[in-house]
């Protein structure tokens, strides 16, 4: 006996109380809330068996990108084989193990492709849909996410159960490739079909980042004081994004009260968490802002998460606190362990070698102080940057550092161009850019005197 799900799909449940917590469990992920964990356990509790229970928890575990949770994966995959082997699973089902089974060999990209390839079948499955939509955020693929979404969005409906939640994706997708007007529109009219979508109010918050207008962002977080209350770490996340609007307007005091009172409230290590802290503490420091030693907690968590190997963004990002906190022997074991990536066929071995490496020694080098060759090695990554995974805004720090190492060597004219072409990206101008170009513009003026004949002392007769 078959149950269906809350989008009408069969499931190998025979339990309605299972059935229930399942939904709970899908909706719960939809709306990235903290009570997920919970309704698959009670849902697992009820079926044991249930083998997509089991496998897409397994994917859940993958998406955390810690090396420990890589063996639970294993475990769940384990265990989602084998109730299938005693009892026959639909297609559906089979396909979140199948793609289980191909990320732990090494190819988030292609068990992406086959879920994919299974969502247009089953069009209106939302768990699918946002399954993909999370494997192609880690895996910086923007255009993958925006296919994925339109080839299925003729099949919702505003009566479809989630059709806030599928709003709230595309409206990150179409942000993430740059339809700014589009994404905007589409992330404010999905939070009138789910107000606990915030995945799709952070997508406008994206919009209003990359187009310049961090006051009118800040006021819009400001105004949904709810919207993220119910979630797990992701909360962290969206006042990360407040705190980027406040220190786009000057405000550092503000940013660094959000830092201490709730991105870092707790002292997680969880990669996500470490990315907002490290990220919004360089671009403080850029701004001229004594952080303090609020380095050191950052760079002990990551000492001991330099050798996890799993996640370049992770990588990169515990890279930042361990040079900035001044572990030199974690920073030295996280680069080797890239390089020694750097040579493995896999997904994360092309990603190492394209951009986490030459990034990862581009960051050692501006550290170091040795600014022209931080420059090199950091523009060498720039135009395959985002296949480290996360957005646009995330991946900012890095062309902010770029930036200032171009300005630090004296590459006034490459620190421009930099600028503009970081600009025509994100759709406007921003105080940073602004900043920066003030800056460029004095050097060139400079550069120019130096270089004036009639302005040199005549030589001596």
């Amino acid at each position: 006996m078959r149950l269906s799900d809350q989008f009408g799909y069969d499931l190998t449940l025979a339990d309605k109380d299972a059935v229930a917590a399942w939904n709970a469990t899908v909706n719960a992920f939809l709306a990235h809330g903290k009570a997920t964990p919970g309704h698959l356990e009670t849902c697992l509790s009820l079926a044991p068996d249930f083998a997509l229970g089991h496998a897409t928890r397994g994917l859940f575990c993958l998406l955390l990108g810690r090396r420990e949770l890589y063996v639970t994966a294993r475990e769940c995959l384990k265990v989602a084989r084998t109730s299938a082997q005693n009892t026959p699973l639909t297609d559906r089902e089979t396909v979140v193990l199948d793609a289980l089974d191909i990320w732990l060999q090494g190819f988030p990209t292609r068990a992406a492709d086959v879920l994919d390839a299974q969502l247009v079948k089953y069009a209106q499955d939302a768990l699918l849909m946002k399954l993909i939509h999370a494997i192609r955020f880690v895996l910086g693929d923007s255009v993958g996410m925006r296919q994925s979404i339109d080839r299925v969005f003729s099949a919702y409906d505003e009566n479809h159960p989630s059709y806030g939640y599928l709003l709230g994706c595309r409206a990150f997708s179409l942000e993430e490739t740059g339809d700014y007007r589009q994404a905007e529109a589409s992330g404010r009219r999905g939070l009138e079909f789910a107000k606990d979508d915030a995945w799709g109010l952070h997508a406008v918050a994206h919009v209003h980042d990359m187009t310049g207008r961090a006051e009118e962002g800040a006021g819009w977080l400001e105004n949904h004081p709810n919207g993220w209350a119910h979630c797990n770490n992701f909360g962290y996340h969206v006042w990360w994004h407040l705190a980027l609007m406040y220190l786009s307007q000057g405000e550092a005091d503000k940013a660094l009260a959000l830092y201490d009172n709730d991105i870092r409230k707790d002292k997680t290590d969880d990669y996500r968490d470490i990315s907002n802290a490290a990220s919004l503490l360089v671009r403080l420091e850029l701004e001229g802002v004594n952080v303090g030693p609020r380095w050191d907690e950052l760079a002990l968590l990551s000492d001991k998460r330099a050798e996890d190997g799993c996640n370049v963004f992770a990588d990169l990002h515990y890279l930042l606190c361990l040079l900035n906190g001044g572990r030199r022997m974690g920073a030295d074991r996280l680069l080797n362990g890239l390089k020694e990536r750097a040579q493995s066929e896999t997904d994360i071995g092309r990603v190492s070698a394209e951009a986490g490496l030459p990034t990862g020694l581009g960051l050692e080098q501006y550290r170091k102080g040795n600014y022209a060759s931080a420059f090199s090695l950091l523009t060498s990554a720039r135009d395959n940057l985002n296949i480290i995974g996360g957005s646009h805004a995330q991946r900012d720090v890095f062309e902010r550092i770029t930036i200032d190492a171009a300005l630090r060597a004296g590459f006034s004219s490459e620190a421009e161009n930099l600028i503009k072409s970081r600009t025509h990206k994100r759709g406007a101008l921003d105080s940073f850019a602004e900043q920066r170009l003030e800056v460029c513009d004095k050097m060139q003026r400079a550069e120019r005197v130096m270089e004036d004949d009639s302005l040199r002392a005549a030589g001596s007769v």
